[in-house]
């Protein structure tokens, strides 16, 4: 029977692994040991659209406070400088892998030239506008928006929603894990204390002090897939640019640059491999390009999960449980699928987890690491736009994985949807056919499909187009739909997030 829950490690992982637990099983007794000799990662972060949705669905934390403390920018997709295109969108809704009702093919077949409003969302990021607007003028936000956030004031909010759900905080440091039958007996502090636990859950970030470091999980490298290791971040204060409603990735010489967008700041990162760049002509490259970069900081990582994500009493979380490069932004959408379905475990087995949930936790997790392992390969395997080393091992080296027949199916078949449900059941994929032809079609790679449409068909395409070019055009920009939300008359819809 799990009643006590200790989480070690205060970034964003264990307060939002405490703050599931504590929502959903109220009477569970949950805490939270972090060390003030490790700070928290402070820089900019995005996400999907599957944070929001944690938050204010499944956890029922109220979006008007979140917006108030924490001062969330919203994030449609990524755009794309990548491949052959001048650019290309990559939103959070269906573009490609959808079918207009007046067309005899999927929207795909149509996007060989250009697909940059083949959704509202893309003409919206295509103009630099954060929403359509109402009829009232207030900001049509959806689902499917994604936040920017500053790691800091994300932090922040969640250990005040935390404390006011009954999660127990306690500042030491882990001098000692005590090894026994169930996996972790005991933490010793530095205080002296002595902390045990039923479920120990490990968020100490890359350190992965439990699942690595006490109990020896071996680590299952994704190094053949994915060859960045290493990563400068940093970024400027905010002067006049348009806050942008999207992540911008980049191509570079020996990997890709990142740009998020905050209110007050904007955030720069260049993720990239020390086999074939240093680390000083890697910030002398993001310098050329960001001339206004002020103090940058290296991180170094390594791509790859842990074979097993729960072992007997310790479940990771997190870069404690894998860690792949933020290209598409998957950090924070991992450890909200891990803690939901933790969660879910805990509830239906009424505290009682059996070793059969414990593996199909084991599974399900290995399988989104995986899936996210394999998603990224492609964006490696065939982005032509630079003719460098670095990208040239990648089109050669890059291995695709469980990729591999969905890039087989696409070169033969386009972007059809007719092998949907045994390429990719949609709910059992994060990313689905959606991301996968996405990213195909947007760096050209060539199908035997393609696709001439009549002339009906054009038009109907055409006109398609426009309307969401118009409805765009006359969308909100991100600072006018950050005044009207923060405006005391706004309301927030209840039930907008279901739980």
């Amino acid at each position: 029977m799990i009643e006590r829950v200790v989480v070690l490690g205060g970034g964003s992982a264990g307060f939002l692994a405490a703050l599931t637990l504590k929502t959903r099983l109220p009477a569970l007794s949950v805490r939270l040991i972090r060390s003030p000799e490790i700070a928290i990662i402070g820089v900019g972060e995005g996400s999907t659209a599957d944070l929001p949705n944690h938050l204010h669905g499944f956890c029922q934390l109220d979006p008007a406070a979140f917006h108030a403390i924490a001062r969330p920018t919203w994030k449609l997709g990524v755009r794309f400088l990548w491949g052959p295109r001048p650019e290309f969108p990559y939103t959070f809704t269906y573009q490609v892998a959808a079918q207009h009702p007046e067309l005899p093919k999927p929207n795909g077949f149509y996007c060989w030239d250009d697909f940059r409003n083949a959704h509202l969302n893309a003409g919206l990021m295509e103009r630099g506008r954060a929403f359509a607007r109402q009829p009232n003028g207030s900001p049509d936000i959806q689902r499917n928006a994604a936040y920017h956030i500053e790691n800091a004031d994300f932090v922040a909010f969640l250990e005040m929603a935390a404390r006011e759900r009954g999660v127990h905080i306690t500042e030491a440091t882990v001098q000692q894990v005590e090894r026994g039958g169930a996996g972790v007996a005991a933490l010793h502090l530095d205080s002296g204390e002595r902390v045990q636990a039923d479920l120990f859950i490990d968020a100490s970030g890359f350190r992965s002090e439990l699942l690595d470091r006490a109990l020896g999980e071996p680590f299952v490298s994704y190094a053949d897939s994915l060859f960045c290791d290493r990563a400068i971040t940093g970024g400027w204060e905010r002067t006049g640019e348009p806050i942008l409603p999207y992540t911008t990735a980049e191509t570079m010489n020996s990997g890709w640059s990142w740009q998020i967008e905050h209110e007050r700041r904007i955030n720069r990162g260049y993720v990239f491999s020390s086999d074939f760049i240093s680390d000083a002509e890697a910030e002398a490259e993001l310098r050329r390009k960001n001339p206004q970069l002020t103090t940058t900081r290296l991180v170094k990582f390594k791509t790859g999960r842990y074979a097993r994500n729960w072992i007997g009493n310790v479940v990771g979380i997190g870069n404690a449980s894998g860690f792949v490069e933020p290209l598409e932004a998957t950090a924070l959408l991992v450890i909200c699928h891990q803690t939901r379905f933790l969660t879910q475990i805990l509830a239906a087995s009424d505290q009682q987890p059996t070793p059969t949930l414990r593996d199909s936790f084991n599974r399900v997790v290995a399988g989104l690491w995986d899936e996210i392992r394999d998603f990224l390969a492609v964006h490696y395997r065939f982005n032509t736009r630079l003719d460098t080393p670095f990208w040239q091992h990648c089109q050669r080296e890059t291995a695709l994985h469980d990729a591999e027949p969905i890039v087989r199916f696409y070169e033969e078949n386009g972007p059809s949807l007719v092998a949907q449900l045994e390429l990719l059941p949609p709910d059992r994929s994060l990313f689905q056919l959606e991301g996968f032809y996405t990213l195909l079609l947007g760096q050209k790679v060539p199908h035997q499909r393609l696709h001439a449409p009549s002339q009906k068909e054009q038009q109907i395409w055409a006109q398609y187009c426009r309307a969401n070019a118009a409805r765009a055009a006359t969308g909100l920009t991100m600072s006018e739909s950050l005044e009207i939300i923060r405006n005391p008359l706004w309301s927030w819809t209840p039930g907008f997030y279901p739980a």
